[in-house]
């Protein structure tokens, strides 16, 4: 497996995370054990009983978050040897966290940490449409600015090139689309921007998409900006085949929607209008 990789500014724990090619996120045990500071994997797998067994309790599937798979990892001059380890899902990780060592100031943050993130997502899945979209379009904004610094770094220095290298992720995941052909197609004007008028379905493959791209660039350490433009060609056209392996609407067919700007406002005045009568 790739070893994750993110800016400095990232949590320990977001930096750890992996995704899968399904887009499904997940941790290892042992990079787990490196976070929390475990010296003997032994002492480890003794928490993660405790969480599997808590897992039990609460009625979910072990199965669905807890992961048993064997390694082979270099041991130094070409020679390889054959680990336990174990694939963890968010939940998985807060259970373990929930019940590793109390002592260790790491496994205090993670419990923080992993609170945190899964209130996040219960509130996400209890989200309307139009709040999803809202969340969705926020992350996008936010991994597309992480991107571009990335891709930067890469050989990306204009703002003529941060287009095409732009271009040429859309070109991947819409079928050699470009973002005129997008704003055409849709019948928005040149200024409009295509995100703030994607569904959260279209949201969250651009979402994939750049944190695919940002990732490959950092970790394969490319440099020149015609090789970043193909990678992010080469991400895009990943997540497109992933969309049609699994039956789903390929993303230029996909409806357009309300500008997210008007729904902003919208969310923010309901909430202001909510606040005042809770006042009342």
């Amino acid at each position: 497996m790739d070893k994750p990789v993110a800016p400095s500014h990232v949590s320990l724990f977001e930096q750890a995370k992996r995704v899968n090619k399904n887009g499904m996120e997940f941790w290892t045990a042992r990079d787990m054990q490196k976070i929390l500071e475990y010296t003997d994997f032994r002492n480890l797998e003794l928490a993660i009983a405790r969480a599997k067994k808590a897992c039990v309790n609460s009625g979910q599937n072990v199965a669905d978050h807890f992961v048993d798979i064997n390694e082979m990892v270099d041991i130094g001059s070409g020679a390889k040897r054959l680990i336990k380890d174990y694939l963890l899902s968010r939940y998985a990780c807060y259970l373990l966290i929930q019940n590793a060592d109390p002592t260790k100031p790491m496994v205090a943050l993670g419990q923080t940490y992993f609170a945190i993130q899964t209130h996040k997502q219960e509130l996400f899945e209890q989200s309307s449409d139009e709040e999803k979209r809202v969340i969705l379009r926020e992350e996008l904004r936010k991994h597309h600015s992480v991107l571009f610094s990335t891709a930067k770094r890469a050989g990306v220095e204009t703002g003529r090139d941060f287009a095409i290298f732009q271009n040429h992720g859309y070109m991947g995941l819409y079928g050699g689309l470009t973002q005129k052909d997008l704003q055409f197609r849709r019948g928005l004007r040149p200024t409009q921007n295509i995100s703030d008028h994607m569904g959260s379905t279209e949201l969250a493959a651009n979402l994939f998409r750049a944190t695919q791209t940002e990732e490959k660039l950092r970790r394969e350490n490319i440099r020149g900006k015609q090789k970043a433009n193909d990678t992010h060609y080469e991400v895009g056209a990943k997540v497109r085949k992933a969309i049609k392996d699994i039956g789903g609407t390929m993303p230029e067919r996909l409806p357009v929607e309300e500008d997210i700007k008007k729904i902003e406002r919208r969310i923010k005045r309901v909430k202001g209008e909510t606040k005042r009568e809770l006042k009342e």
